[in-house]
């Protein structure tokens, strides 16, 4: 069964208002947006979507009218790969094209590299849940099967000009086998496998090399809950 995002979150997780340790519910709410026009200027690979739209300020009047492009490409589910027995993590490694255009800022070193240490993550289809999703691209990108899983959260990756939104978990697998490229074909993914222990991994996060939101946060998270985890997951 499909559970609708909202169930979702409240099934396993929670869900952005009802995070843990909030003790006041939000001052405002899309009842206090009005929506003058929305259009699609740009239809391509991915979308962009321009509001025109005014909302409630704090001091309780409606504010002028904005315009406002936004960037749409879906939402998303991602999942740091865990084997307990073995005490290793699993990560991928692949080319972004928006990590090579960011390269051209000032703010990356010349030995910036565009193939980033990211966890497997798919976008989720209108037939899809979250979970779904990462039992699909542990698959396809990193010839895993998912076991257990454990929730971790869901984010807005770029609200200040993106609807995405991420699913983050973790998932028990055995990485005995784990390596290699892989990935599809048809989508042109390149993609390498490989394993590490958790020091290393805590260790990229520490010099940078891991610098991708969902990575980071998965892998923040694992540094917390590591033992909880291991000992859970060698009894089953």
């Amino acid at each position: 069964m499909v559970l609708a995002p909202a169930v979702f979150l409240d099934k396993h997780i929670g869900g952005p208002q009802k995070g843990r340790g909030m003790s006041e519910k939000p001052t405002l709410t899309p009842a206090d947006v009005e929506l003058v026009e929305k259009a699609t200027p740009y239809d391509g690979y991915f979308h962009i979507d321009r509001y025109r739209l005014r909302h409630r300020q704090f001091a309780g009047d409606m504010g002028p009218e904005i315009s406002r492009e936004i960037f749409e490409r879906g939402h998303a589910a991602s999942a740091l790969l865990y084997d307990p027995d073995l005490d290793l993590l699993v990560f991928i490694e692949q080319f972004r094209a928006g990590a090579y255009a960011a390269a051209a800022s000032p703010w990356y070193a010349d030995d910036f590299s565009p193939w980033l240490v990211e966890i497997i993550a798919g976008i989720i289809d209108e037939d899809e849940d979250p979970e779904s999703v990462i039992r699909r691209e542990a698959v396809e990108e990193a010839n895993c099967e998912v076991r257990e899983i454990e929730p971790v959260c869901h984010y807005l990756v770029t609200p200040g000009g993106s609807s995405e939104s991420m699913f983050v978990f973790c998932g028990r697998v055995d990485a005995s086998n784990a390596g290699g490229v892989h990935g599809l074909d048809e989508e042109a993914e390149d993609i390498r496998v490989f394993t590490v222990p958790p020091e290393t991994a805590f260790r990229y996060l520490d010099e940078g090399r891991i610098c991708n939101s969902m990575t980071i946060i998965a892998t923040q998270w694992f540094r917390i809950h590591h033992q909880r985890l291991r000992e859970l997951w060698r009894r089953a």
